[in-house]
């Protein structure tokens, strides 16, 4: 038997949804932003707008979001147009990423461009910038997300809004990818967003699939995949 169609409404299997949030400031001069609570800028507001009005027709039973203000406000463009109120948890928030925090990629690079290469490279035990790994954000993002899910029904949809470099993280750690592979997902642009799909593994067991990556509206201008 197929796997069902990934925005088939009639399917028994659960969707997920995660969504990075819009553009702020720093993603415009690419600033490592991490879990500093950054706002959305004009053009941020303007692209979850826009956005939420593609997304709300996947009418979500459950919106979930990292309580960092530039994804709290990206969730509620969609709430806006939805029946579920926005969960907050802080799981799902951006890399904690220590002394990088604040610091222009540029900026990183020449002060300590071993670590941020290895990082880059999706080494999982580097700790960026002295904060988390790629695998504790993996880790954190993926406990919420199927903590989430279990309250959304069958054929239902879960909306994660969340942060570029945690998305990726998440998306890898649901998926169950050896860590050192991880760097073969790529991130997730300004307030685009990727599909899981509940579909059975060769046991018969549930499993998450990836169906859709990166996708949004690509009129609309985007900043670094990471924060």
């Amino acid at each position: 038997m197929s796997a069902p169609a990934p925005w088939d409404p009639g399917s028994a299997s659960r969707r997920l949804v995660f969504w990075r949030h819009g553009r702020t400031e720093w993603n415009r001069v690419g600033r490592f932003q991490g879990q500093q609570d950054i706002a959305l800028d004009a053009g941020g507001e303007r692209q979850a707008a826009h956005a939420a009005q593609v997304l709300r027709h996947l009418q979500p039973d459950a919106i979930i979001s990292s309580d960092l203000g530039r994804a709290l406000n990206t969730a509620l463009a969609l709430a806006a147009h939805t029946a579920p109120a926005v969960v907050q948890d802080k799981r799902l928030r951006e890399t904690y990423a220590g002394q990088w925090e604040g610091k222009t990629f540029a900026q990183i690079a020449e002060q300590d461009a071993a670590m941020l290469a290895a990082w880059s490279a999706g080494v999982g035990s580097v700790r960026a910038g002295g904060g988390e790994t790629r695998v504790d954000v993996g880790m954190r993002v993926a406990e919420a997300v199927n903590e989430a899910v279990q309250d959304v029904p069958a054929g239902g949809t879960l909306v994660a809004v969340s942060h570029g470099g945690a998305i990726r993280a998440g998306i890898c750690a649901l998926l169950g990818l050896p860590t050192e592979s991880w760097a073969v997902i790529s991130g997730v642009s300004n307030c685009h967003w990727s599909v899981l799909q509940e579909s059975p593994d060769r046991h018969g067991r549930p499993a998450w699939h990836l169906t859709q990556h990166n996708v949004g509206l690509d009129s609309l201008p985007t900043g670094p995949v990471e924060g």
